[in-house]
């Protein structure tokens, strides 16, 4: 008897991390025309997912997990005499969280004697992906389940996402911003900031040209880290802006900071929403130094 770490597809772990991680996932679903759904990963690839963004030039849409799919993963674990513990997507971006709490509070009802543990990982993509990744090693570390619930629910606090779009045209769509804006920012060649705080993603600047983006990225990741950037782990995010990544790469590494490799793919999540020229930098701090 121990216990079993879930978390919603959102944290963009590859098949190969979640089977190396022994976690269970619950999944996002996908539709490009609004009526039939794909569940993530295990009924759309990544690959097939960026084929109908960047090849067919479609605009996808994301539903949450139901109350029932997070109550066939929490059941099997829990007839096996596992306690829970499942980390969501940050409940200011979906419904993820609201319907794994639902889904525990009928659980508990009829297993009693069993734990389950929902928390709201108050971040997105590679940020959640990496507190679920602490958790486990937690766990590999012989950290009690309570133990491992305080300091994720710590460190999460400590976990801030920076990225910019190359293109407005998905935020246009999904309606993130409005068409005037996007037709003056192209035009203008204005590039946003946004930055993952609060759970929110919250736009934090405007600059002229991609590259004075990819530069105010690093200068954030500086200004917040330069004093302790030993004690926190970043890793990039990335779909088709392999030269963007690399430029962020060079500027952070000759700055000193060490890059945890290889760069995270953007899952449909974010993506859908922000489009595939997203480039990002995530940081966290290490459990250890909390």
């Amino acid at each position: 008897m121990g216990f079993k770490i879930v978390c919603d597809t959102s944290a963009d772990l590859t098949p190969d991390e979640i089977k190396e991680l022994n976690i269970d996932t619950v999944s996002f679903y996908i539709s490009f025309d609004g009526v039939n759904y794909e569940k993530e990963l295990s009924e759309i690839t990544i690959d097939d997912f960026y084929k109908k963004l960047i090849d067919e030039k479609l605009f996808g849409k994301t539903s949450m997990p139901t109350i029932q799919d997070y109550s066939e993963v929490f059941e099997k674990h829990l007839k096996n005499g596992d306690d829970i513990i499942c980390i969501c997507l940050s409940s200011k971006f979906s419904g993820s969280y609201a319907s794994a709490v639902n889904a525990k509070k009928i659980l508990e009802e009829e297993y009693p004697e069993r734990k389950i543990t929902v928390i709201d990982s108050t971040q997105v993509t590679v940020a959640e992906g990496l507190i679920v990744k602490y958790a486990v090693d937690m766990q590999r570390k012989g950290f009690s389940y309570e133990k491992t619930i305080e300091t994720i629910n710590k460190v999460k606090e400590t976990a801030r996402i920076y990225f910019t779009v190359d293109s407005l045209e998905h935020l246009k769509q999904g309606g993130r911003i409005g068409k005037a804006s996007a037709f003056a920012g192209a035009l203008l060649n204005i590039k946003p900031v946004i930055v993952m705080k609060n759970g929110e993603l919250i736009p934090e600047k405007k600059v002229r040209g991609h590259k004075k983006a990819l530069q105010t990225l690093v200068d954030y990741v500086k200004e917040d880290l330069m004093k302790e950037k030993d004690q926190y782990e970043i890793q990039l995010i990335n779909v088709i802006k392999d030269d963007s990544i690399k430029f962020v790469t060079e500027e952070l590494t000759f700055l000193g900071f060490k890059i945890t490799e290889p760069s995270v793919i953007l899952g449909s999540t974010i993506a859908t929403h922000a489009g595939p020229t997203v480039v990002g930098i995530c940081y966290i701090k290490k459990y250890e130094y909390l």
